[in-house]
């Protein structure tokens, strides 16, 4: 049985009246600016407790625990596990370096809340959920897509679900940012072996994961990837045709050379269409339902019923994800769930570079795809010899 068929029954809860202890791997912008006050948020109501924080600079993690009152701080990731024995870790740090700790807290018998991109390959991502504790309700490696969270997601998501809007027919996903030559200048970035790809791994991720959490499951996509301004291994603009299993087509456009920056999700259905425009976060404000010309005004004011404004943050995803760690349930954004956009863009790259429509599925052992994102493509594979390029322990800055 695959690690992603196994079963994942849930049983009696080890976490129950005792807070929760989280170790913060990975001390940059993404873990104090996100990661740690959330944390620190659920520490106030009496949830988690913030034992450790992890970096390779000494200086960084001293900082970091005298800013953020952590008590521990370390420079040795398994010193650290040994010797706090977590029940969660959230990881900060670069993608190249998610495979090896995630697996480290797992084996260690700890939860894992890994920032996005999840990983760099497929591979990468089964092997991670290969040390996942299937069979007893934990531990498990869930993903940082937080713009599945919050009151407007779930709304939607229920309204479609429920069919209440119609079939979903016509969908477009857009994330068109804009990223200058300094921001390149980080020596991990724009790498294929350091950031696992470019705008539709690092930076459009985020709304094709939120398209494919309200849609369901796509079936084929048909894409192009260009090198249009930026210096860079990976592309810095990508375009697709994705179609769903519901029979919904969609167009997908993740960019960094956009000087009017937006975020946008519009679905188009038989009885409204859903709109969501907002740059890296929403609220309720952030979202229109607009009906069709014969639906009921009481119906359609009804859709517009979002309930109290719960924002999508990094703490409305770890709310649920304490609730399901308590429950001994797997998390959403964990498992198959989880690698559902990893794999769209990993057939993106594929379809891009081999001038192909790709079916979901169709990557796996023995692809090149499935091992690295560019596929050993001519004009898109690295130069055999690339200058040095270190890695820092600090995560994207970007959201």
């Amino acid at each position: 049985m695959s690690p992603s068929s196994r079963p994942s029954a849930p049983l009696p809860a080890p976490l129950a009246g005792r807070r929760i202890r989280a170790a913060v791997i990975g001390t940059g912008a993404i873990g104090r600016g996100s990661h740690l006050p959330a944390l620190q948020q659920l520490a106030a109501e009496g949830e988690i407790e913030v034992v450790a924080a992890v970096d390779i600079d000494a200086g960084a993690v001293e900082t970091f625990c005298a800013q953020g009152g952590v008590p521990h701080g370390y420079i040795d990731l398994e010193r650290m596990l040994a010797e706090q024995c977590p029940d969660l870790v959230t990881i900060c740090t670069p993608p190249t370096l998610h495979r090896e700790q995630s697996v480290a807290a797992l084996r260690a018998g700890a939860w894992v809340w890994c920032e996005k991109p999840p990983v760099p390959t497929l591979a990468d991502y089964d092997a991670v959920e290969a040390e996942e504790g299937a069979h007893s309700g934990g531990p498990y490696a869930s993903i940082v897509f937080q713009h599945r969270f919050g009151s407007g997601s779930r709304h939607v998501r229920r309204l479609l679900a429920e069919q209440a809007l119609g079939r979903p027919l016509v969908a477009h996903c857009q994330t068109t940012w804009y990223r200058d030559t300094a921001y390149y200048a980080v020596p991990w970035r724009g790498r294929w072996q350091t950031e696992g790809g470019g705008p539709a791994m690092g930076h459009g991720i985020h709304q094709m994961d939120l398209l494919l959490d309200l849609l369901g499951p796509w079936s084929e996509v048909r894409a192009m990837a260009g090198r249009l301004v930026h210096d860079v291994e990976t592309e810095d603009v990508s375009t697709a045709l994705v179609r769903f299993e519901s029979g919904a087509m969609a167009t997908v456009v993740n960019s960094v050379l956009s000087p009017d920056e937006v975020s946008r999700i519009r679905i188009d259905c038989e009885r409204a269409t859903v709109e969501l425009t907002h740059l890296y976060g929403h609220s309720n404000a952030d979202w229109r339902i607009i009906p069709a010309p014969d639906v009921p005004g009481e119906q359609a004011a009804a859709w517009q019923d979002f309930g109290a404004d719960v924002p999508s943050s990094h703490l409305a995803q770890l709310r649920e994800l304490v609730a399901s760690m308590r429950a001994g349930l797997r998390p959403r954004s964990s498992g198959v769930d989880g690698r559902t956009s990893l794999e769209l863009i990993t057939a993106l790259y594929k379809s891009a570079f081999t001038d192909t429509t790709v079916k979901r599925g169709e990557v796996g052992p023995g692809d090149p795809y499935y091992t690295v994102l560019h596929g050993g493509a001519p004009g898109w594979a690295p130069n055999p010899n690339p200058n040095p390029n270190p890695v820092t322990a600090d995560a994207e800055v970007s959201p």
